[in-house]
C-alpha cells in the first residue's frame, strides 16, 4: 500500500501531531542500497543487527515497505511536552531584508536538549526499555543528541553512556554537564578506554576526533557490555523515520492555510534533520504529485555531498560498523574542528544519498564564516540564537530570498531550524573576535581518504 492511498492527515491526532512516522523509502524507485556485513559484504540480517541494536529498531532499519508506522502511545504522550513545535513566519526577516519572498523556518528548539535531536532519543530510548535493557551508548558531536538521549534515558531509567567528539567536549563544556545531570556517562573521544580509542590515539596523536571516532568506541563498549545496545541519533534509516515528524508537522500546518513552498531547505550532516523535514514533500516529489526544490546545505570543511564519493564504506573511523552505501569523504576523514560539531561527519544517510544520487534534491556547501554571519543577522531580527548547524540552512534560505529582491519572485522558503546556539557561545565568541576561520579540505586531501574506501561493488 502506497502512501498516496494512505493520506497522512489520517494520521494526525486533533492537536495536528502525527499519530504515526512517514517512511519516505516505501515510495523511493531506488530503494538506498542495504546495509552490509563488513566480513562477507552481503546485506546485513536481522539476526547480525541485533547484537549492536534494539531489535524493534533493526526491524524499522530494514523495512522498505510500510509507508506509515504507528507511533507508540507512551512516545506519543511524551511528545505532548514539546510537540507539535511551531512553524514561524519570519516576517521581521522578510521586512529588514526587503524581500517579497516568504520565509517560514520549522523551530525545533522548545525543549530541554535545545534541538530535534529529542524526536528520535525518546523514541530509542523507548524500545531499550521495552526490550528489558539496561542501557544504551552512544556518540555526540556538538552534544544536542548526547543531551537528548540523556534525558530520554532519563526518563526510562536506561543507562547512558556517551562518547562525546574531543574538541566539542573541550568546546562545549556546559551541553556536557546538562548530559550529566541527567545522569549520563560522557567520555571525550577518542579515549583511552576502549581498544578502538587506544588504537586511533595511537596513529593520530592529538587528534580532535570525529563522529567517526566516537561511533567506534561506542559501538565497542555496547557489543562487549551485557545488557546494552548501541543507539545512533542520525543517518540510520531508523532516525530518518522518528524525524519524519517534523515534516510531517510543516506539510500539516502549511495545508491548513493553502501554503505551497517552493523550496524546502536542511542543514546536512548525517542527514537526521534534513531527511525528518524533507520526507513529506519528497513523498509527494516522488508520486509525482507536487515539485519542490529540495536543498541540503553542509559545511565546506565536511563537504560530503558536494565533494564525496557514492560507494560503500565504514559507518566509523575503527571499521566495526557495517558498510553502507553513502557519499562519503572516507571513513578515515577527520574534520577541521569547526563548530558545527553535529555536521562532523564523514557520510551521509544513505536515503538521502540515494534522493540525492537520484536528483531529486541538490546540495550547496558554505564556508563557516559566512554561516556565523547569517546567524547574527537572523538573530537581531527573529530573536532566537540558532544553533551553528542551523545557521548553514538559514545562510542558504537568506541567500535565495536576497535573489527575490533581484528577480522580484514570491518565492515561498520553508527551512529547519534545528535548534538554539545558547552553548555555543564559545563559537560566537570566536566569530566575533575574528579568529574564526575556514578550513577547506584539498583536493590531495580528500584523494588521500578516498585511496582507502574498501573495495566493495
Amino acid at each position: 500500500m502506497t502512501a498516496k492511498e494512505i493520506p497522512y492527515k489520517i494520521y494526525l491526532e486533533e492537536n495536528e501531531m502525527p499519530k504515526a512516522w512517514y517512511n519516505v523509502r516505501a515510495d523511493m524507485v531506488n530503494k538506498p542500497a542495504p546495509l552490509i556485513h563488513p566480513g562477507t559484504h552481503q546485506p546485513m540480517t536481522l539476526e547480525e543487527l541485533s547484537p549492536v541494536f534494539c531489535e524493534e529498531l533493526c526491524k524499522q532499519e530494514l523495512n522498505d515497505t510500510d509507508p506509515y508506522i504507528e507511533i507508540p502511545e507512551e512516545i506519543r504522550d511524551f511528545y505532548k511536552m514539546y510537540r507539535p513545535s511551531p512553524l514561524i513566519r519570519a516576517y521581521c526577516l522578510e521586512e529588514k531584508l526587503g524581500t517579497p519572498a516568504k520565509i517560514y523556518y520549522k523551530f525545533e528548539g522548545n525543549n530541554t536538549s535545545g534541538s530535534h535531536k529529542l524526536n528520535s532519543a525518546i523514541a530509542q530510548a523507548y524500545y531499550a526499555k521495552q526490550q528489558g535493557l539496561k542501557g544504551v551508548t552512544t556518540e555526540t558531536g556538538a552534544g544536542q543528541w548526547g543531551t537528548a538521549l540523556s534525558m530520554a534515558c532519563s526518563y526510562f531509567d536506561l543507562d547512558c553512556k556517551v562518547f562525546m567528539v574531543k574538541v566539542s567536549y573541550e568546546q562545549k563544556p556546559f551541553r556536557r554537564e546538562v548530559m550529566r545531570t541527567y545522569g549520563a556517562e560522557v567520555t571525550p573521544s577518542p579515549s583511552t578506554t576502549t581498544e578502538i580509542g587506544k588504537k586511533i590515539l595511537e596513529e593520530h596523536p592529538g587528534t580532535t576526533g570525529s563522529l567517526g571516532c566516537a561511533i567506534s568506541e561506542a559501538v565497542e563498549v555496547a557489543t562487549s557490555t551485557p545488557g546494552y545496545r548501541y543507539v545512533l541519533g542520525s543517518v540510520l534509516n531508523q532516525v530518518l523515520l522518528h524525524q519524519s515528524i517534523i515534516g510531517l508537522e510543516t506539510k500539516a500546518a502549511l495545508d491548513k492555510y493553502g501554503i505551497v513552498p517552493d523550496m524546502v531547505i536542511g542543514c546536512a550532516g548525517g542527514g537526521s534533520n534534513l531527511g525528518g523535514l524533507i520526507s513529506p514533500f519528497m513523498g509527494e516529489k516522488i508520486r509525482g504529485e507536487a515539485d519542490y526544490r529540495i536543498i541540503a546545505v553542509e559545511p565546506m570543511s565536511c563537504p560530503s555531498f558536494t565533494r564525496g564519493r557514492y560507494a560503500y564504506d565504514f559507518c566509523d573511523t575503527g571499521k566495526v560498523c557495517p558498510l553502507a552505501k553513502m557519499y562519503t569523504l572516507g571513513s578515515g576523514f577527520i574534520p577541521a574542528p569547526n563548530h558545527a560539531g553535529g555536521l562532523r561527519y564523514h557520510g551521509m544517510s544513505p536515503v538521502l544519498s540515494q534522493l540525492y544520487d537520484d536528483g531529486l534534491m541538490e546540495a550547496i556547501s558554505v564556508p563557516q564564516t559566512e554561516v556565523f554571519a547569517a546567524a547574527e543577522e537572523f538573530a537581531r531580527v527573529e530573536g532566537i540564537l540558532p544553533a551553528p548547524e542551523s545557521s548553514h540552512a538559514i545562510k542558504v534560505a537568506l541567500d535565495e530570498a536576497k535573489k527575490c529582491i533581484e528577480t522580484g519572485e514570491e518565492k515561498t522558503i520553508v527551512f529547519g531550524l534545528t535548534g538554539t546556539g545558547y552553548f555555543d557561545m564559545v563559537a560566537y565568541e570566536k566569530f566575533h573576535n575574528g579568529t574564526m576561520d575556514d578550513y577547506i579540505p584539498t583536493d590531495e586531501e580528500l584523494e588521500k581518504y578516498f585511496e582507502t574506501l574498501p573495495p566493495v561493488e
